[in-house]
């Protein structure tokens, strides 16, 4: 499935705008937001006998559970709004062998707008939604799971997993000491393991590109999938500014991955998910190396969009890289100062066939979850061609069939703001924070406006005070405001409220605001470690969205 990252803050994906009629069969009836809402429910939750985690003794009791029975623990943190957890509950979790699968694991759901969520997301160490953990029966981390891969092999990795004999983690161990002894399935796991997702378990801040290209180099040559796998996730990893001279014997060798079918289809995800990372990797702008690597990759993103044993959302992820590519060599507007899109004049087979898919995609889903993964990205897609007015529309006829509309609109904030319309992002921005639901993804979009507020109307000031004191009272109601994603929200928060009063110019804003934050603090217990982070929201330095 297209990796569109793991759930980050909602407003950093997307920017979009109104959907044009398209030609084709008359549009079926969509269920109602309700509807849909209850049948997908039942059927992401059908036939797993998930334990819903909301507070260590939850979790205590789920690994007592499987101490007693023999069986690892699976752990899925995730969030109902986020599209690529829609994704894995559409594409993975409905699906007959991995609910088959379940009765060897105890399953553990942990929503992450739960009553304690936040602080079981520090117990774990996990960030991003959607993060999926293995661990033997004996509470030990075994491996994260990748989400973007396909459903079929994402249950082949969860059984490596669940048969695992030692965790990645002495698996690296054993690789920084010359990987000698390893096994297939050794390397096989490591290839496999959830870098996105490893929140400085394994690997030191930023130091995910230097490991994955250890991992290539000392990675045997056989099974080829495996080594081509480690190759692709260093490229893809790899700073295109700081790059050495490509080499031309792995540029052959790319090239010829990607004119073999099964084997290109073997490493889709990588492949899709980090086509300009790994063009950008392999050439310069203006070369022929360059032109050749992008021709190969287009005939092979075109054979993944038209194969049918992928998911929509996949089939999708491949017009996206598609689209990309096209604008790979395109002048970035955010370097000119500016917030709106460079303009790429795309092949007009290219918008017929975007038009095409998301026009069918929008007509043909019926499960919520899978529209609220595909639809999003859709929306996406369209705004990034260049069809702002069409993305637009299809975001604004499907907020009455989302489950978690406020996304939606997030999506509308951005097409608006990359349009230079004020008046209209600020309005959604507004309309996503006052529909959202949830502890923590109020703390997150809240956020997310008073960010927008700072940037786009730094004059008014009553507006901003007010939004941030509602947070820091939301806050206040929350037993785990200062935890995880909800203190990086209020952080994030902060970081605006800086910004916005550089110079003193809302000092006596800053001050009441502080005073507010103080009394939240003070009523938090002595003994909590995350009275010193509610201490210093107001002056934390803007943080990266988490």
């Amino acid at each position: 499935m297209p990796r569109q990252i793991p759930c980050l803050l909602s407003t950093t994906l997307v920017v979009a705008a109104l959907l044009a009629a398209c030609p084709g069969p008359a549009r079926a009836a969509a269920p109602s937001s309700s509807a849909m809402a209850s049948s997908t429910a039942a059927s992401a939750t059908a036939g797993i006998a998930w334990q819903h985690a909301a507070s260590d003794a939850d979790v205590d009791a789920a690994f007592a559970q499987a101490r007693a029975a023999g069986k690892p623990v699976f752990v899925y943190w995730g969030a109902t709004w986020c599209p690529p957890c829609n994704q894995v509950k559409a594409t993975i979790f409905n699906r007959q062998d991995f609910i088959e699968r379940s009765r060897a694991f105890v399953p553990v759901y942990v929503d992450g707008d739960s009553p304690g969520a936040q602080k079981l997301g520090a117990r774990f160490h996990v960030s991003g939604y959607p993060t999926m953990l293995l661990f033997s029966p004996q509470g030990v981390e075994l491996t994260r799971l990748p989400g973007e891969v396909d459903a079929a092999r994402y249950n082949e990795v969860l059984t490596l997993g669940m048969n695992a004999q030692r965790p990645v983690k002495e698996l690296l161990a054993q690789v920084k000491a010359g990987g000698q002894g390893l096994s297939r399935n050794d390397w096989r796991l490591l290839a496999f393991y959830a870098w996105d997702t490893d929140h400085q378990q394994l690997v030191p801040r930023g130091g995910v590109p230097a490991l994955l290209r250890q991992l290539a180099a000392v990675c045997p040559p056989q099974p080829a999938e495996i080594a081509t796998r480690l190759r692709l996730e260093a490229l893809a990893a790899s700073d295109a500014k700081a790059a050495e001279k490509p080499d031309p014997a792995t540029q052959a060798a790319v090239l010829a991955l990607l004119a073999d079918a099964p084997a290109a289809r073997a490493q889709m995800d990588v492949l899709t998910n980090n086509a300009p990372d790994i063009t950008r990797a392999l050439s310069a702008r203006g070369t022929p190396q360059r032109a050749a690597l992008l021709a190969a990759f287009d005939r092979a993103l075109k054979r993944f969009e038209a194969d049918t044993t992928l998911s929509r959302a996949d089939r999708m992820g491949a017009l996206i890289a598609q689209v990309d590519l096209a604008k790979i060599d395109a002048p970035d507007a955010s370097r000119a100062g500016g917030s709106k899109r460079p303009t790429v004049k795309l092949p007009a087979a290219l918008l017929a066939d975007i038009r095409a898919q998301t026009a069918r995609a929008d007509r043909e889903i019926t499960d919520g979850y899978e529209r609220q993964a595909v639809i999003t990205s859709a929306a996406y897609l369209l705004a990034q061609a260049g069809l702002g007015d069409e993305s637009d529309a299809l975001l604004k006829a499907n907020l009455a069939k989302s489950h978690s509309p406020y996304y939606l609109m997030s999506e509308l904030a951005g097409n608006a703001k990359a349009r230079g319309d004020t008046a209209a992002a600020l309005h959604w921005y507004q309309a996503a924070f006052d529909r959202s639901t949830g502890p923590a993804t109020r703390l997150q979009w809240g956020a997310s406006y008073v960010s927008a507020l700072v940037e786009l109307a730094p004059r008014d000031a009553a507006r901003i005070e007010q939004v941030a004191s509602r947070l820091l009272s939301e806050a206040a109601a929350q037993p785990d405001a200062f935890y995880e994603r909800s203190a990086r929200s209020l952080q994030r928060m902060g970081g605006a409220l800086q910004r916005w009063n550089r110079g003193g110019a809302h000092a006596a804003a800053l001050r009441r605001l502080q005073t507010q934050l103080d009394g939240v603090c003070g009523a938090l217990p002595a003994t909590d470690p995350k009275r010193a982070t509610c201490a210093t929201v107001l002056a934390a330095a803007p943080k990266k969205s988490a």
